[in-house]
């Protein structure tokens, strides 16, 4: 029997994950501990069969069940690795095991382990997904379960901690091919999550790990939960979700990659900051009224028709000014402020390279988009949706509320817009049938789903009220 670490593992009815996670360690022969939450099917039989030790604990959250797990097992070895039982080793990690020495790592309390996620049979390799390191084998009697969370689960140690980087663990969820099991799961986390950052803003928790944008891989992820829980709810999910698809390629992950990355950056974070909102209205309903709109409507609408008219007709005169077929060209300002001329560009060559990610042959010039095979694009005022623009900066200006509010909606809103435009550029030049558009004009689809879109943000926006309640300027 290895001496040098155990495994522990969590189960709750995961007779179809951990036959793979044991078969995947069998060969290592050291000792396996298994903590199950009460399942039902054959996981503990699978566990005896592969002469594991078993508990049975209540469940409440992650982080409590691994704390109980460390303190209750008789594990006599120095190190532990902690694993989920959808998950397995490969053999590049087992390498890294079968030679692992104590006393070449005399001086290191913790290692990290390299994850490869799965959904839906497909490795999530973009959005951030891929590399990511999880301390997963910590010195046993040193490392512990990080409590200062109800689900995100890490160990802690104190002290050096080294990164297997070829070190890989498979995570593939099989139960979650079934959609309905994925939304319910996530409800369900959702629940722990808002109720976990309410308790932050009345700090009433507190983070174990200190943020280090620079740290190592639980210290840089403490930072980006800290700079996450000081974005506006109803904006971060959607900023998130921009992040992942196109700063982190997300959108190289094909298909079903894009649904994985649409439902865990943007719709389980959304109902998570609606959970919170519906909580805090909970714990303040008997507070005051809060002010709102209502207080004075007729000054918020005469501000909001006045600044959409100034933007739209101002866009409108603007682009008459450098039209050189119009009589109001004035060519100065055409050639050194036109910044109808610089977003059209900057659509068209946005359009154009993701295309030509995509693996087809597409050029753009200044008012065209050229695909192989496709045909031609002619971007014309009407494409550049700056109506809908205008509509979205003249309702978030006018409305009463903090200008820090004001000011990242906008900057987020008019991105998200033109991020949606270059999308439809792309599904134009793919898909669009000239014959159809005759009879159902691309423009009319996108202004129906982009209001649509805008309507739900704002009202969102609207109807957020953070711990301190809504401010007006």
């Amino acid at each position: 029997m290895n001496n040098q670490f155990s495994f522990v593992i969590l189960t709750y009815n995961e007779e179809i994950h951990l036959p793979r996670l044991l078969q995947s360690i069998s060969s290592l022969n050291v000792p396996v501990f298994i903590l199950d939450s009460g399942s039902t099917d054959k996981t503990i039989e699978i566990g005896e069969q592969f002469e594991a030790t078993i508990l049975t604990h209540l469940f409440e959250n992650h982080p409590k069940q691994w704390d109980f797990a460390l303190k209750n097992f008789n594990i006599k070895t120095p190190w532990v690795i902690g694993l989920d039982a959808d998950q397995a080793v490969t053999p590049e990690l087992k390498k890294h095991l079968t030679d692992f020495r104590d006393e070449d790592y005399r001086d290191v309390n913790g290692i990290y382990f390299n994850r490869k996620n799965f959904f839906k049979g497909r490795w999530i390799k973009h959005g951030g997904y891929y590399p990511f390191y999880q301390l997963k084998m910590i010195r046993h009697g040193i490392g512990y379960s990080d409590l200062s969370e109800n689900m995100d689960h890490r160990f802690v140690t104190p002290g050096t901690t080294v990164i297997w980087k070829d070190g890989y663990l498979i995570e593939e969820n099989l139960k979650e091919n079934n959609i309905a099991f994925w939304i319910n799961k996530h409800n369900r986390y959702s629940d722990l999550v808002a109720h976990e950052e309410v308790e932050r803003m009345q700090q009433l928790r507190s983070q174990t790990v200190s943020p280090g944008f620079f740290g190592p891989p639980n210290e840089h992820r403490a930072w980006l939960k800290q700079f996450w829980w000081k974005l506006p709810k109803y904006v971060r999910p959607l900023l998130y979700f921009i992040y992942r698809m196109f700063f982190k390629l997300g959108i190289l992950d094909g298909e079903t990659g894009i649904i994985f990355h649409f439902l865990q950056g943007f719709w389980f974070r959304l109902i998570v900051d609606i959970k919170i909102n519906e909580i805090l209205n909970q714990q303040k309903k008997d507070a005051k009224t809060q002010h709102s709109t209502q207080n004075n409507p007729l000054k918020f609408i005469i501000r909001f028709i006045f600044l959409f008219a100034f933007f739209y007709y101002f866009n409108l005169l603007f682009f008459s000014i450098t039209s050189p077929a119009s009589h109001r060209y004035i060519a100065f300002i055409a050639d050194h402020f036109n910044y109808i001329s610089g977003l059209r560009w900057v659509l068209l060559k946005a359009s154009a390279q993701i295309l030509n990610w995509m693996g087809f042959a597409a050029v753009s010039d200044e008012y065209h988009l050229l695909v192989a095979g496709r045909g031609t694009l002619q971007l014309v005022y009407s494409c550049l949706g700056l109506g809908v623009a205008s509509f979205f900066s003249a309702f978030v200006l006018a409305y009463p509320k903090k200008w820090k509010s004001k000011i990242i909606l906008l900057i987020a809103g008019i991105l998200g817009i033109q991020i949606l435009n270059i999308a439809r550029f792309v599904m134009l030049a793919l898909f669009w049938n000239k014959h159809t558009g005759q009879v159902l004009d691309h423009h009319t689809v996108f202004n129906i789903i982009i209001y649509l879109l805008v309507a739900v943000t704002l009202y969102f926006w609207v109807k957020h009220d953070d711990i301190k309640g809504h401010e007006t300027n």
